[in-house]
């Protein structure tokens, strides 16, 4: 979070440095040395952010860490005040020549001298500040951002491995509600049709169960009747396609009750891809990949995967758009868009799992109210209706305790036990992005919930904020909406409405999601929320205030 920050004082650095030229007299040396510092803790910023944000094994070590990102995060808003100051006051050009201008520049000098002075002081201030800084990332030893095998997400401080998507894996037949038809779908799209190599992409957002679909469709009966070996690779955000190779042989000698090659492990890249190659030369294989992230996935995979003309079948699980549109460059493509449950699927699941220890799983009368808001804010997602669900089914049935889990739904994903995988999983999404577009994903939380947002409207208001970088021969509106499309197409952003040209008109963000969001945006500073009805406001520093009061 601290490397959104960083990125983008320096951003603002490299534009006041390129607009204003030699009128940075006095202090150029002053901001160039603070932009020399800055880049060089940037590096380490992207180590620094995941170990703040994990919860596990971290003790007083991971303390000190969150209260130095916190630190270089305000000294970074330092730096944003001061360059709106200098800009203000300072940057105004004169376009005069001769003596006139020569008698303007000595009046500007005189008018300007106590906000110079000012100025001046503060970043000889900050300066010191940011080396202080620097000086104590030193004990925390972060890791420079290419250094090491990647991504740690998942892997806590004390080496233990936690993926919160796992449990999608052992979710039983009878457990599974509304997939009846795109199991159906998907089966059929497997065992039926062209004898091609054909690649099936579920897309949609975290949590709405592209991974549980895909499974029970991999472990259908009818599909491992019809294929003569599978195999179930998880890709993590840290892959390397050596792994998945490996992977793939070992998974597949598996299934076939194989012996596993000699020397496999040994095995350069090439040898590697022969292997696959030549094991599915004569088979009709099926390959399931859950989870893919990178958009040149299938550059990496394909010439393993033979095309031997029976009907084998690939299937992919993504949360973005663009990801299953590259895989055309290479397989035939089938692509299935999955979509929430429908309010009758989504309250069918509550109360399978609410109310499992119940006769006929039934919501008591009482409850009922109560428990269709609890079901609408979770917008048909099934992961936070069994969440939510498996915590009310531990908590007494009656109306106090459901209405405080209801009323303090916010707080409860934040203490509660049960809730954690939904926020772990909630959050890769955005944890993925690049930092030009957290801080546009970000600007969703300062609208009201259920607020349906006219998409020129936070457009704009991600160009007015300096979110939309400029770039040669392209308009500031046409960048702000690829960074739209990005957000949609990573199934971050839920499309309202769409006006006669096929443009998005009106959009908005999951219930679930914008708490994510919420809880970003309050670590960030980025803005802080005033409701009409708060007695009290304390902030002691924030970028922005949204104040939302009632129709």
């Amino acid at each position: 979070m601290a490397e959104t920050t960083v990125s983008f004082v320096l951003d603002q650095l490299y534009n006041l440095a390129i607009r204003e030229g030699t009128l940075l007299a006095g202090v150029n040396k002053d901001f160039n040395d603070i932009k020399v510092e800055l880049e060089s803790i940037q590096a380490c910023l992207k180590d620094a952010d995941t170990r703040a944000a994990d919860d596990g094994g971290g003790g007083g070590a991971n303390e000190g860490v969150k209260a130095w990102v916190k630190q270089l995060r305000e000294a970074s808003f330092r730096i944003e005040d001061v360059i709106d100051e200098y800009v203000m006051y300072l940057g105004q050009r004169i376009n005069d020549s001769g003596c006139v201008a020569s008698l303007k520049k000595v009046a500007q000098m005189i008018k300007t001298m106590k906000q110079r002075h000012r100025i001046g002081s503060e970043m000889k201030d900050i300066k010191l500040s940011i080396n202080e800084i620097k000086e104590r990332s030193l004990r925390y030893e972060f890791k420079p951002e290419n250094n090491g095998s990647g991504s740690s997400k998942g892997v806590s401080q004390n080496g233990s491995f936690s993926d919160p998507r796992m449990a999608s894996l052992f979710i039983e037949e009878a457990q599974v509600v509304g997939f009846e038809l795109p199991r159906d779908e998907l089966v059929s799209c497997l065992v039926e049709g062209t004898n091609e190599v054909m690649l099936v992409s579920v897309v949609g957002m975290g949590g709405l169960g592209k991974t549980t679909l895909s499974n029970h469709v991999f472990n259908n009966k009818v599909v491992k009747k019809h294929f003569d070996c599978r195999c179930f690779i998880t890709v993590s955000q840290s892959y390397t396609v050596r792994e998945l190779l490996i992977d793939m042989v070992k998974k597949f000698c598996k299934d076939c009750n194989e012996p596993i090659p000699k020397g496999l492990q040994t095995m350069d890249d090439k040898t590697l891809i022969a292997q696959v190659r030549q094991y599915l030369e004569s088979k009709r294989y099926l390959v399931f990949f859950d989870d893919v992230w990178k958009e040149n996935f299938s550059d990496e995979i394909q010439h393993a995967l033979i095309s031997n003309n029976k009907g084998s079948r690939i299937i992919v699980t993504t949360r973005m758009m663009h990801v299953a549109e590259y895989f055309k460059k290479s397989f035939l493509v089938h692509v299935h868009k999955l979509q929430p449950l429908s309010p009758e699927k989504s309250w069918e699941l509550f109360c399978n799992k609410a109310f499992r220890s119940r006769p006929g799983k039934q919501c008591p009368t009482e409850l009922e109210e109560l428990s269709v808001e609890i079901v609408q804010k979770c917008g048909g997602l099934p992961l936070a209706i069994v969440a939510i669900a498996g915590l009310l089914s531990t908590k007494p049935k009656t109306i106090f305790e459901w209405e405080k889990v209801c009323k303090n739904l916010s707080m409860e994903l934040d203490r509660n036990a049960h809730l954690t995988s939904l926020i772990k999983i909630l959050s890769l999404s955005y944890d993925d992005l690049p930092n030009h577009l957290k801080s546009c994903m970000l600007y969703f939380g300062i609208y009201p919930e259920d607020y349906i947002i006219n998409r020129k409207r936070i457009t704009r208001q991600w160009m007015a904020e300096g979110f939309v970088k400029d770039e040669e021969k392209r308009l500031l509106e046409e960048i702000a909406e690829d960074h739209m499309t990005q957000l949609i197409n990573r199934s971050l952003v839920q499309v309202s409405k769409v006006g006669f040209d096929g443009k998005v008109k009106t959009c908005q963000v999951h219930d679930l999601l914008r708490e994510v969001i919420i809880r970003k945006m309050k670590n960030l500073n980025f803005c802080h929320l005033i409701h009409e009805d708060d007695e009290q406001v304390t902030v002691r520093i924030t970028r922005r205030f949204s104040i939302a009061a009632e129709n």
